[in-house]
């Protein structure tokens, strides 16, 4: 019986110790040398002029951009105009990317690295599309490398990312640690439009007007270069040159944070939204509408934009001619702006949400400052203070 047991204990132990063999022989399979070398390019036969659409998925998101046409588009939004610039960087960064160091681990090991699908994990696949819809080049991106930094300086320190773990084509022999934590493969659509918006310049009058009629104002001027006056001053109302001067540049270089698809207008206020109304010594008029504020803060904004051009003089100038076609080429662009629902940050707009008695000179600090009555010197100086001062001549000796 003993004898019976021997054997059935070494017949297991060879049975084991052969899948062991298989097991480690699969591991070495899995860990052969990578492909990619110190330095080589990650892709080395790249056409970044081929490629006609980027798509980038993560676990909660996912971002298409494509060319149509002669512009990209980004199709979370709408298609809404992208960033060329944008798109230039990544697409530049993947066709110079090099390998800073090759890695040699088995599928065990994918998980350590991110390098897991996004519908399973926390890797970022991004796929570059040829005209025929079918991908140029697949990689997937895993987790950034971090480097310490010491904390010994005055603005402090930590660590910082400064790469990644790519893997290329879905091939084991094709992952890399590269020198670029490729911050801008980035699945938010919002931050790959193209963020050029109105600019308002010399403008000339501001109306504002609010759902409370105390809080609407007019200010108007009559050149781009004069001071501001606001409209139906009432008694010893005054304004305050100071704030009103803020106005001068209002709108002069606005941005928006992102574009809103099918927007709920009543949702978002804009069914009875603040409007101003700015026009320009260009002869172009905004109208801008503001909604109620949204998370963070942001406002949801509609423009539109129209404009009063005179006919050209029969000896026009080439100066003016070519002033008068950037004008209206400004003004072709700008009205494209009126087909879409934007975000702008509090700060953008907030000189259209200022309230009418916010404007005017603060009639206590106004009086604080005052010289005292009769002789034109501040607070607590008078005339008998100054006698015999030099350089002060014609003041009364008594």
């Amino acid at each position: 019986m003993k004898g019976k047991t021997l054997e059935i204990l070494l017949a297991v132990a060879l049975l084991l110790g052969g899948l062991g063999y298989l097991a480690m022989k699969h591991d070495e399979a899995s860990f052969t040398n990578s492909q990619l070398g110190m330095g080589a390019k990650v892709l080395p036969e790249f056409d970044r002029n081929s490629v006609t659409a980027i798509q980038i998925t993560a676990a909660t998101n996912h971002l298409h951009v494509a060319k149509k046409g002669d512009i990209w588009v980004v199709g979370e939004r709408g298609d809404y105009p992208a960033n060329f610039s944008t798109i230039a960087e990544f697409l530049n960064k993947l066709a110079d990317l090099k390998v800073a160091r090759p890695v040699e681990v088995g599928p065990s090991r994918y998980p350590a690295l991110d390098l897991v699908e996004p519908d399973k994990g926390a890797g970022v696949r991004v796929e570059l599309m040829g005209s025929d819809g079918k991908p140029l080049q697949t990689l997937l991106l895993g987790r950034k490398h971090t480097r310490g930094a010491e904390d010994n300086s005055p603005m402090g320190g930590g660590a910082y990312p400064d790469g990644r773990y790519v893997l290329v084509g879905g091939a084991a022999k094709t992952i890399a640690l590269v020198s670029d934590p490729l911050a801008n493969a980035d699945s938010r659509a919002e931050d790959w439009l193209n963020k050029e918006f109105i600019k308002v310049e010399l403008p000339r009058s501001i109306e504002v007007i609010s759902a409370e009629p105390t809080n609407s104002f007019r200010l108007s001027r009559t050149n781009e270069f004069g001071e501001w006056q606001l409209a139906d001053l009432k008694g010893e109302e005054k304004l305050d040159a100071s704030k009103a001067g803020l106005y001068g540049s209002l709108l002069s270089a606005p941005a928006f944070n992102d574009v809103l698809v099918n927007p709920d207008l009543a949702a978002l206020g804009l069914d009875k939204p603040t409007v101003a109304r700015i026009v320009t010594s260009s002869g172009l008029t905004y109208e801008v509408k503001l909604g109620r504020p949204q998370a963070n803060e942001d406002y949801p904004v509609q423009v539109s934009v129209t404009g009063q051009f005179p006919e050209p003089a029969k000896d026009e100038k080439p100066e003016d001619k070519e002033k008068r076609t950037k004008l209206q080429e400004k003004f072709k662009t700008e009205q494209a702006y009126g087909k879409s629902t934007y975000l702008v940050s509090k700060w953008t707009v907030d000189a259209l949400l200022k309230k009418r008695s916010e404007l005017l000179v603060d009639k206590k600090a106004d009086a604080s400052k005052a010289p005292e009555a009769g002789n034109g010197l501040p607070p607590g100086f008078n005339l008998q203070d100054l006698q015999g001062l030099p350089g002060l001549p014609g003041l009364p000796k008594n």
